[in-house]
């Protein structure tokens, strides 16, 4: 009982003797932070050199990548104004985007005469370029489907051919350009076959695509894509070189690219004898 009224006894001066102040307050001057008191301040990191951005991560911005699709939607150079009219945007900033994309390798532009005043600089889309920026998966997947769903049977490739020479046709730029193995060239690369061209045997023509656009959809039903592909190119001769014939048009696996397309009769539209 004894001890029981002495712990009650202690219990009650704690709880009526004043909080203790705190320490800096009881000490003077309040405590300095640790990590000032006992460390200087840290060197500024080293300033390096910014890596050239990746693809995808240009293309992220909203700006650039509707830059990037009017340039290929057109498939041949277009000047700064001509693109910030398009879009609705102001030259200046246009300029600025197009300079990340060309330094990101998407990109290349040329000096381009003018009736009157200075050159001004055109834009396209790079031979080399390999946009990092994933499609949206259902569009993928959907070009899979389709590409499954069609039989490599003789008769219905030649409707997938027809279908893709009506599109070349409607995909080639207007007005017809001057040069037509420079055009090609450039369509090429528009749609995202990366060429390089070279001359060959006889006046003919040869564009080595670095790169399949269409791989997913090809690994799911190569017969059918490279018809729909071949009927493309026919129909991109229709409009830039009439008198132009399609003499080879070999296929490779997709996801190793390097397909060749031998066009003849290029050097009679005023384009074939031009090497790059």
């Amino acid at each position: 009982m004894a001890s029981a009224q002495a712990g009650c006894e202690k219990l009650a001066r704690v709880a009526s003797d004043p909080p203790a102040a705190p320490r800096e307050l009881a000490s003077g001057a309040p405590a300095a932070p640790r990590e000032l008191a006992s460390h200087a301040p840290a060197a500024p990191p080293a300033v390096t050199s910014p890596a050239p951005a990746a693809p995808h991560d240009v293309l992220a911005q909203r700006t650039r990548a509707r830059l990037f699709r009017c340039l290929a939607r057109h498939g041949h150079p277009v000047d700064t104004g001509a693109l910030a009219a398009e879009l609705g945007l102001h030259p200046s900033g246009v300029r600025v985007h197009l300079e990340r994309l060309r330094r990101a390798g998407l990109v290349s532009r040329e000096l381009v005469a003018q009736s009157r005043g200075r050159p001004r600089y055109a834009w396209q889309i790079s031979s080399e370029a390999r946009p990092g920026s994933d499609p949206p998966d259902a569009y993928r997947r959907l070009a899979g489907w389709l590409a499954r769903s069609i039989p490599a049977r003789p008769g219905r490739l030649r409707e997938v051919q027809r279908a893709g020479r009506q599109l070349g046709r409607e995909l080639a730029p207007r007005p017809r350009p001057a040069g037509a193995a420079e055009a090609l060239g450039r369509a090429l690369t528009a749609l995202g076959f990366a060429p390089q061209r070279c001359a060959g045997q006889d006046g003919e023509l040869t564009f080595r695509l670095g790169n399949c656009p269409y791989c997913e959809a090809v690994c799911e039903n190569q017969e059918v894509v490279c018809a729909l592909h071949h009927g493309l190119t026919l129909g991109l001769l229709d409009a830039l070189a009439p008198a132009a014939r399609l003499s080879r048009f070999v296929p490779h696996d997709p996801r190793q690219a390097g397909c060749v397309l031998a066009v003849a009769g290029l050097a009679a539209e005023g384009g074939g004898d031009e090497q790059e």
